[in-house]
């Protein structure tokens, strides 16, 4: 597996036929990232900085907003902004939130994830 400079993780796979190249998008891998996150009871919103504002702005989406991944030599590591419910244990749903994002890519991409830094950067009070 190796980086290029597109942004695209390219790997191989060896099967009885011969040998056939993926491509995987850093986009993908944040998409996945950032669905896995907002499926963990807790997680009020994915939260960005002011360069994920203006991606958003150009059309990134809002599912890249909050998720940054970092490839060196194989190893994928993710860092998760994230705003929290009131009322949930920080700890937890860090924990959770670390969890699911590793499997999820483990398991949509065949790829090792060594880390997921999880930043809380702000707590969500709904109204009563």
């Amino acid at each position: 597996m190796t980086g290029n400079s597109k942004g695209n993780i390219k790997y191989s796979i060896k099967d009885r036929v011969g040998i056939a190249e993926i491509s995987i998008s850093d986009e993908v891998l944040i998409v996945i990232a950032a669905l896995a996150t907002t499926e963990v009871e807790g997680v009020a919103s994915l939260s960005g900085n002011i360069t994920n504002a203006v991606a958003s702005r150009l059309g990134a989406g809002k599912l890249s907003k909050g998720v940054k991944i970092h490839i060196n030599n194989r190893v994928i590591s993710v860092d998760v902004s994230i705003n929290i419910k009131d009322g949930y244990a920080i700890p937890d749903v860090s924990s959770q939130v670390q969890t699911r994002v590793k499997q999820a890519i483990e398991t949509m991409t065949g790829l090792s994830v060594d880390k997921v830094n999880v930043r809380i950067t702000g707590v969500s009070v709904e109204n009563e």
